[in-house]
């Protein structure tokens, strides 16, 4: 069952699901947009091999990070980027995340990207840029979240190595 607009303000408004800063326009018919945050990372260009399961890993290497208040996405570049708002969503949701489809008929392209149930934390997302320069300024409603409701409650919430993150947080490595 997909949340409404009704359903996800009872769900803040009793504190089930925190989202800071909260803004009533972030929400829409059947879900959240949420807004681009200031802090960025370019993935670079380069012959290094990236090992993720080695103990001695250099990531600016791989990533050039910044933070600003207005980013112009590169053509045909990838990127991460965090939300403004840091939610916390209860073990009986979970949510999709998708780019709003003003952003989509840019050329812009998200991954398929889940929010499991008791995650919590600024989201980071990849981005997959066009054909072209594109500006987005920080605070510019981004992302659509759609939540919906599991059929039981999760008996194990996300308590993975990401919980809690805060900006853009790179892939923790090695992999175990």
């Amino acid at each position: 069952m997909i949340l409404s607009d009704f359903d996800l303000i009872s769900y803040i408004k009793h504190g089930r699901l925190i989202v800071e800063p909260f803004s009533e326009d972030i929400v829409r018919e059947n879900g959240l947009d949420l807004r681009l945050g200031n802090e960025v990372c370019e993935l670079k260009e380069t012959s290094e091999v990236l090992d993720p399961y080695s103990d001695n890993i250099d990531l600016s290497k791989f990533y050039e990070c910044f933070k600003t208040d207005e980013v112009v996405f590169k053509p045909r570049s990838i990127y991460l980027a965090s939300t403004l708002e840091y939610i916390k969503v209860p073990p009986e949701l979970m949510a999709f995340v998708e780019l709003r489809s003003t952003f989509a008929r840019m050329g812009l392209s998200v991954p398929p990207t889940i929010i499991d149930g008791g995650f919590e934390g600024q989201i980071t997302i990849e981005i997959h840029t066009s054909a072209f320069p594109i500006k987005v300024r920080r605070g510019t409603r981004f992302l659509h979240v759609v939540f919906s409701k599991v059929t039981t409650p999760i008996q194990k919430p996300y308590s993975g190595r990401y919980q809690g993150q805060r900006g853009v947080k790179l892939p923790i490595l090695p992999l175990r």
